[in-house]
């Protein structure tokens, strides 16, 4: 297959890293902030603007958004839905994934994670370096679970929530969207939408309906 990644940052580094090893062709990178000609070796196609005339030229293109940032990678999802645009996933050849595992479009996996059986992993959902979800668990669309981050079996996690670096989740909890879970957390219990939650246990310590 052939690729064309959106983002030419740290996180496309490691995208370009697994599409090479599994000997995909990329196409070019699309970045609205990056301004030379090249990206790792790879051209650069243009912009956001310039997306119709992209998939004009590479019909039978995947694109992959190589962006950490959940809120922002779901606003380019949105941005292009009135394109063609067909989403690729990328996942590392150390992955390990079991029986009846679910994976949605545009996601990632990098080296080392382990998707165990019975599990569903979301739409442009991040599943950073040797991340681990055991059995049964939904992991909604636009996570990120970050490097290290362990959930036990039975657990669900909501939409653009974002789970900091080593932080372990025993079995069933659940975490709301647009929830920040702090580096080296313990969650023992449920978290709601919408809060920052650090520690062992994870607690809130902020409240992000909160707008002032």
């Amino acid at each position: 297959m052939s690729y064309i990644i959106y983002g030419a940052g740290g996180h496309a580094k490691v995208i370009i890293d697994i599409l090479h090893a599994n000997q995909e062709m990329i196409i070019g990178i699309v970045d609205d902030h990056f301004n030379e000609k090249e990206f790792k070796g790879i051209p650069v196609l243009g912009k956001s603007k310039d997306i119709e005339r992209i998939i004009k030229d590479y019909p039978d293109v995947r694109f992959l958004i190589a962006i950490g940032n959940n809120s922002i990678r779901m606003k380019i999802v949105k941005q292009l839905e009135d394109f063609d645009v067909v989403w690729g996933t990328a996942i590392h050849p150390s992955v390990i994934i079991g029986s009846e595992v679910t994976i949605g479009e545009g996601s990632v996996m990098m080296a080392n994670v382990v998707v165990n059986a019975d599990s569903t992993i979301g739409k442009h959902t991040i599943l950073n370096t040797a991340a681990t979800v055991d059995h049964d668990c939904s992991i909604a669309d636009y996570v990120h679970l970050s490097p290290g981050v362990h959930t036990a079996g039975g657990v669900s996690i909501g939409e653009r929530t974002h789970i900091g670096i080593a932080a372990s989740l025993i079995p069933g909890v659940h975490i709301g969207r647009d929830t920040i879970v702090g580096a080296s957390s313990c969650v023992l219990s449920d978290l709601p939408d919408e809060i920052v939650a650090v520690g062992c246990p994870a607690k809130m310590i902020k409240n992000l309906k909160d707008k002032g």
